[in-house]
């Protein structure tokens, strides 16, 4: 257990929060997989180059993943009082969501389990 008094360890937790500008897409409809094979081309390169790579890319994630490095952007310009043109992506991960689970009808009377997996879609931006 945390040790003092309630306000005092929420201003602790406070103290430790990051400051860098972000987005956060939660219960996206793509696997973590899915996601991650576009935001390993992103990690590391400047905003204009990344919203680039995101525009013309096939995926489907693709078109999630502009949007929110759009906000991610925007949040770093109004928020921040940042210039969007020093700004580059500095972390970008998916984690697990929910899955849910469906059944197929198979043959001879089977049922085959069918998993949607969700992901919670991240982008921190930092400027050089």
């Amino acid at each position: 257990m945390a040790k003092g008094h309630r306000s005092q360890i929420k201003r602790e937790r406070n103290a430790q929060k990051d400051t860098r500008p972000s987005a956060k897409l939660s219960y996206a409809r793509v696997s973590v997989q899915k996601a991650c094979f576009v935001l390993d081309a992103i990690r590391g390169k400047d905003v204009k180059t990344a919203l680039g790579i995101v525009t013309y890319n096939p995926r489907y994630a693709s078109a999630l993943i502009k949007k929110l490095l759009e906000s991610a952007i925007a949040n770093a310009e109004n928020n921040n009082q940042m210039n969007p043109d020093h700004l580059y992506v500095a972390e970008c991960f998916a984690n697990k969501g929910p899955t849910m689970k469906r059944v197929k009808p198979r043959a001879q009377g089977r049922a085959y389990r069918i998993e949607k997996r969700m992901s919670h879609i991240t982008i921190v931006l930092d400027e050089r």
